[in-house]
């Protein structure tokens, strides 16, 4: 009788890789904890939910499916139908949600597809109290992402490839999921193999014949015709991305230690980065833009970002856009501002009366003004029945900080203060006609101020 071990089934190697993620994430799998599977219909999720139907009910686990409907395809009703009718069978709880793409479409109908659907199931399983969701995405998949990503030029990162699980708050807009890929190590003719041998019914989703799509010219045009030329090619492909992954972690331990280094409050020092060889900065500023959730520019645009700021004088105004943000050269700091605050707003202006509030919230300007008590400031008798007014930065404001000191201009005071130039057009001025009373990160004006008890100063503090 042979004693050779038999090959584990794919149930068997589902299983496994089940268990491994319940192991090393515990807390995300307490008792009565449920899973959920992102159903499209299709092959790869139809049998990655008949796994883990069987897996769930084995163990006792709650399971459900969620199903995007992107009404992109003239079947995606009956898509619907088909599905509803799966899980009814299967028992399993089902849900649906019908996504629109016109907020996404600048990014084209595929990856406006992907942000939609990625954006639903996340939102569906933040109202489940869900904390792992199962995608269907195997072998195959894989290959075609490191094709796709060689082809647009990506770095170790993007040669990662797909990871078996992560968490991926970006994409799903929720912090506590893990987004788990058990089928990732299994290549089609396997899944082919399982839907035949358990009967699986699934939906032909005719847009993934449309070689107009990238990826779809790349798995029906070039992966056939690299098996043929080096059969298993998508297993040696998986073993890059793993190589890349190994890659990619360390030069983010070494851009994560670089950063450190160069930290200074809440922006770079531009003269340790400048110690730094070409591509540790590089680096650098790749891990610095990705904290702050922004694509990452090309490798010369990127480059030319650097020119720009290094070689700016010390005393110059730098400023950069990228995406969301406006990167700043101020001194030997590099920073990194909301764009959004950078917008023409000199015509910004709020009338009001101060009427005994201890605060009071401005949205238009992004802040509260407070109103403190103490022994040196404004006759509150006097200031209530002031028409004040708020405003940005007009040009030709003086203050008087204190009465032994001269009145100064707001240039002189925002130097002195090290205040840096982006956020100088941000502060806001509290007025009365063409009187400054008080300036945002400067102080009130001596001018209007007395010694008395109960004295009202003011401060300004940003949203």
């Amino acid at each position: 009788m042979s004693t050779k071990k038999k090959h584990p089934d794919l149930a068997e190697r589902f299983s496994d890789t089940l268990n491994s993620l319940f192991v090393e994430f515990p807390q995300y799998f307490l008792p009565g904890q449920a899973l959920a599977v992102a159903y499209s219909g299709g092959l790869d999720s139809s049998v990655l939910l008949m796994l883990a139907a069987t897996y769930c009910k084995k163990h006792q686990i709650p399971l459900h499916a969620f199903h995007v409907h992107h009404g992109l395809s003239v079947n995606a009703d009956s898509w619907l139908f088909h599905c509803q009718s799966f899980c009814h069978e299967l028992n399993i709880d089902f849900s649906f949600e019908k996504v629109t793409l016109s907020e996404f479409s600048k990014d084209g109908i595929e990856a406006s597809a992907r942000k939609a659907r990625y954006k639903a199931i996340g939102d569906f399983c933040r109202t489940k109290n869900i904390s792992v969701v199962l995608t269907g995405h195997h072998l195959d998949d894989q290959a075609e992402t490191l094709l796709l990503q060689m082809l647009r030029g990506a770095g170790p990162t993007g040669l990662s490839g797909m990871d078996k699980f992560n968490f991926s708050a970006e994409l799903l807009g929720n912090a506590s999921l893990i987004l788990a890929r058990p089928l990732l190590e299994e290549n089609r003719p396997v899944l082919d193999e399982f839907a035949a041998q358990q009967k699986i019914s699934f939906v032909q989703d005719e847009s993934n014949h449309n070689i107009r799509f990238i990826r779809n010219a790349l798995r029906h045009q070039v992966m056939p015709l690299l098996e043929d030329i080096a059969p298993g090619f998508a297993t040696r492909f998986a073993r890059v991305a793993n190589h890349m992954q190994s890659a990619a972690h360390l030069i983010e331990v070494l851009a994560a230690q670089d950063l450190n280094l160069c930290r200074f409050e809440d922006g770079l020092r531009v003269s340790m980065l400048q110690k730094l060889e070409a591509d540790r900065v590089d680096n650098v500023l790749r891990l610095w833009l990705r904290q702050q959730h922004l694509r990452m520019p090309s490798l010369s645009r990127l480059r030319e970002i650097v020119r720009q700021l290094f070689e700016a004088k010390p005393d110059a105004k730098v400023t950069i856009f990228h995406e969301t943000i406006a990167i700043h050269r101020y001194q030997d700091g590099l920073y990194a501002s909301d764009r959004s605050g950078e917008t023409n707003t000199e015509n910004r202006i709020v009338h009001f009366r101060w009427q005994g509030e201890a605060s009071r919230h401005f949205p238009d300007f992004r802040g509260t003004l407070y109103f403190h008590r103490q022994e040196d400031g404004l006759n509150p008798e006097w200031l209530a029945k002031q028409d004040l007014t708020l405003h940005l930065r007009r040009g030709g404001e003086r203050l008087k900080l204190a009465a032994n000191r001269p009145t100064r201009s707001m240039k002189s005071h925002y130097q002195a203060l090290n205040i840096p130039f982006w956020m100088r057009q941000q502060l806001p001025f509290v007025s009365i006609d063409d009187d400054v009373l008080f300036a945002a990160g400067v102080g009130m004006n001596a001018k209007f101020c007395n010694q008395m008890t109960n004295a009202i100063t003011f401060l300004w503090v940003d949203d």
